[in-house]
């Protein structure tokens, strides 16, 4: 190995965004040219994270194609379905990813050793302290130690009530976040995976719509009322890696919402 790989990545800092007219400016052009944009702007700053979920394979095939060696963030929080597993290395394989492991320095047996099988306490303050030891920590430690000034992610906003919020370009964490998919359909997503010969998650075949870890998903039900019912118990609807970091940033979001 040579001395220059194992040399940090030399990011430059993200310049200064007017929000308001960089949505006004970005905020309708397609998936492909926000990606090229945001790669323009961030050069490498940016980064891509994905949770190899159901539909995962279409963020990943449309940014590597403008940004081939992109860093792809995975947060493994150890509970994961073994299908998941497989189905990111198939994923990885196939698309030749740069893809950067993270995990909670806490291990799920000593999690369950010091405060119990989370997920079983059927309360939403034990998900959201499940979220924040394996999930939120992970992500924030991948973003610092990558020195990611922006960060793209396949946010839809028919998934959630808080995505519905969120602009095209916009920050989180001191960082800027680029939904290059967020208006996109089911449609558009199905259209993407066929037009490409991208492959679904393995589960989906099995009735599942939306996966994260085993315990806390589960396939959809003609009485549940929106997909994210099948997710964390219908107790709620994010995990916490794409919430607010910080009072302010709650408040922001807020008042942009009313």
């Amino acid at each position: 190995m040579s001395d220059v790989a194992l040399l940090p990545r030399r990011v430059e800092a993200a310049p200064v965004l007017d929000l308001p007219a960089v949505n006004q400016d970005w905020g309708d052009a397609d998936a492909v040219s926000l990606v090229q944009w945001g790669h323009d702007t961030f050069d490498n700053g940016l980064v891509l994270s994905t949770s190899f979920g159901i539909q995962s394979a279409v963020m990943l095939h449309l940014v590597t194609q403008v940004m081939p060696d992109i860093p792809v963030i995975w947060v493994d929080t150890g509970y994961l379905p073994v299908e998941t597993y497989r189905f990111a290395d198939e994923l990885s394989s196939r698309l030749n990813l740069n893809l950067k492991v993270y995990q909670s320095p806490l291990s799920p047996a000593r999690m369950e050793a010091l405060h119990g099988r989370l997920w079983e306490q059927h309360d939403v303050e034990s998900f959201n302290r499940y979220d924040r030891l394996r999930k939120v920590e992970p992500m924030q430690r991948a973003l610092a130690e990558l020195q990611a000034t922006a960060w793209l992610t396949g946010l839809r906003s028919d998934q959630t009530d808080h995505r519905k919020s969120l602009d095209r370009v916009g920050q989180q964490g001191g960082r800027y976040k680029l939904l290059p998919i967020l208006r996109w359909t089911s449609k558009d997503v199905y259209d993407y995976l066929v037009t490409h010969d991208l492959p679904y998650h393995p589960l989906f075949d099995k009735g599942y719509v939306s996966v994260g870890d085993w315990h806390s998903s589960r396939p959809i039900t003609a009485d549940d009322d929106n997909e994210r019912d099948t997710r964390f118990k219908g107790l709620k609807q994010e995990c916490g890696l794409h919430l607010p970091q910080s009072p302010e940033e709650a408040a922001s979001l807020d008042s942009s919402s009313l």
